[in-house]
Order: structure tokens, then sequence, then C-alpha cells
């Protein structure tokens, strides 16, 4: 029997995601983590029945949680009890606790796109030609729509956060490895998300993703700072994916997509190490 780590590598390799083939990666990953690791895949619904036999969980492209919200608390609450190493690590304050985090950091005043979910905070939002709606469990661009301002008033708060839509020049999205920047992408075209190119950030740029890094506070993990430049070039916070985030992996350099495989297995190493399995 081997005596290396035993990993549960969580995936949706059927999932049909715009733009990007999820399973590509994952297969790509898996079979470079078997250097390190014994590596089992299996689907997000199978995750919490299979979760004991492993001295981790990785998550990874497992597809938006919307779809099985009710599987995806029984596992959390299952591995939390049973003191089951998660990577990422169930204590993310982005994406992986829902959309609120967009509301702390406007109150914050972090440079983030102004967020609310209350009419009595319409308010605090500039004035824009559209908004966006989206729903606080939303991923993927599930649910988003666009409403004009005479129809905020009439918008059903609640389970909803209400945005401006920014007239932006380019989004760009920011890779790390538990804290150590691993590389940039950006989209040239706003109208294509998911066609993205390397992209050289400014120290400006790093220090502007690294404090939502810092805000998060996860000691291991993968994190995606996404971003959208301003027509006045100012960068603002779309997002910060600490649950599943995808790497589009086949669009860096080889050297990029080595060095980013070892931090990660690095990473896992030292989250196996952090504390023994009880």
């Amino acid at each position: 029997m081997s005596d290396r780590p035993r990993v549960l590598f969580v995936t949706d390799l059927a999932y049909q995601a715009r733009g990007r083939r999820y399973c590509d990666e994952d297969i790509f990953l898996t079979s470079r983590l078997r250097d390190d690791f014994d590596v089992a895949l299996c689907h997000p619904l199978d995750a919490a029945a299979l979760m004991d036999a492993f001295d981790a969980v990785v998550v990874r492209n497992s597809g938006p949680v919307l779809h099985y919200e009710k599987e995806y608390s029984a596992f959390r609450e299952q591995a939390v009890a049973g003191g089951t190493r998660v990577y990422n690590p169930l204590s993310g304050r982005g994406d992986m606790a829902g959309k609120q985090y967009l509301l702390e950091l406007t109150a914050a005043r972090y440079p983030v796109i102004p967020t609310i979910d209350r009419p009595e905070d319409l308010h605090l939002l500039p004035e824009a030609g559209q908004y966006a709606v989206k729903p606080k469990a939303g991923a993927d661009s599930i649910g988003l729509s666009f409403v004009s301002p005479q129809q905020l008033d009439g918008l059903a708060y609640g389970d909803i956060l209400v945005q401006p839509r920014i007239d932006f020049r380019y989004e760009v999205s920011f890779y790390y490895v538990d804290d150590a920047f691993q590389y940039a992408l950006h989209a040239p075209d706003p109208e294509r998300r998911w066609v993205l190119e390397p992209y050289e950030p400014t120290g400006a740029d790093l220090a502007f993703a690294r404090r939502f890094i810092d805000w998060n506070t996860l000691d291991h993990g993968i994190q995606r700072v996404d971003a959208c430049r301003t027509r006045e070039g100012e960068l603002l916070l779309v997002e910060l994916e600490d649950l599943n985030p995808y790497l589009s992996l086949d669009l860096v350099s080889d050297r990029t997509r080595d060095a980013f495989v070892t931090s990660m297995a690095e990473s896992l190493h030292r989250f196996l190490d952090a504390r023994p399995r009880t």
C-alpha cells in the first residue's frame, strides 16, 4: 500500500461552461498531481460518501453550487463535524460564502463595484444607465439581468444584489496559490469574457489584488481575483472566487503552467502537514 497522501479530487467532468472546458483542466491537473499524491476523482454529489477514506478533499471544477445547494450544505456540515481537510478550506469569505462579501467590501470602502441589497440603500449607488441585478447565491452569470433606473423600486429585494452596470475597458483576473501570485489573464473585448490573453500586471495591479487576498485570510488554497478596468483607469473588484475558480491553464505558457502545478502541490503538502489528522 502506498504511503503517499490520498486526495479525493472533486470535479464535474461533464459540466458545460460557456467558453471553457472544465474537464480538460482537471484531467491535466490530476495527471500532474499524481506525481505527489494518490488521487481519485469523484462528482461533487459523491464527495460526502467517499471523503472519509482520504487525507484531503480538493474541490476543483465542481460547477455552480446553485445546482446542488442542499447536498453541498450537507457536505460542508459533514466535513466540519468529522474534521475532514477540505482544500480550499471552508473558512473562505469570498464566493464560497455567497455574494454577501460584496456588501461588506462596499461598506468598508474597498475598490469594488458598489453593491446594495436593500431599497433604502439605492442612494448609495452612482447614477448609471442600467443596473445589474444578480442573485446572492448566483454563479456563472446564472440569474443575471439588467434593469433601468426606473425599475429599481419595483425589484424584489432580499435575495438579490444590485450594482451599477460599469462601462469598463476590459476584465482582468489574478490567480493565487495561498498568498503567492501566479499569473494574470485579461479579456480585451468586454463582450467576450472568456477569450483571455496573458496580462503583465503592474505593481499597482498586484497591490490591488493583494488587498483582497489579505482580506480573505485563507492560509491555503487557490483564489482568483476578478476585476474590471474602468474608462478612467481604476480597477474595481468584480468577484473574489475562492471555492472552485477556473484557472484557464490552457492559455498560459508551459513554464507558467508547470510553476502553477508545483505551487499547488507544495501548497497541498503544507496543508496536509499543518495539523495531524484525527
